[in-house]
């Protein structure tokens, strides 16, 4: 069986840069401070012109519900590689998802380069 250099570089850029993110949040210490898990808080609905981002969430949490607490609408949820969603986020959501115990990375989505 052949598999083409075109079709399998971009599947395993992806899957190394899902490594090397979950491999640098899980070398970040938990403390007794992040454990409180805080209340929905309502934020203005994204518009088109915001930017995506991948989250990723910690593996006891439920990304549809991460999401939810902050009012965003998914584009995809990941839980095998990754354990997150995507979504389109105001700037008060990426706050907001950044300063919750069970968010471990907001990065906006930029897709791979340099292949």
């Amino acid at each position: 069986m052949r598999i083409r250099l075109s079709r399998a570089l971009p599947v395993a850029a992806a899957v190394l840069a899902a490594v090397a993110a979950v491999a640098a949040v899980a070398a970040r210490p938990v403390s007794a401070a992040t454990a409180d898990v805080p209340e929905p808080v309502p934020h203005a609905a994204p518009t088109a012109d915001h930017a995506t981002y991948i989250v990723t969430v910690r593996e006891d949490s439920d990304p549809a519900e991460v999401a939810e607490r902050v009012g965003a609408t998914p584009l995809h949820v990941y839980r095998t590689v990754l354990h997150g969603f995507a979504a389109r986020l105001s700037p008060d959501q990426v706050e907001a998802l950044r300063a919750m115990p069970d968010v471990e990375t907001v990065e906006e989505d930029r897709g791979a380069t340099g292949f």
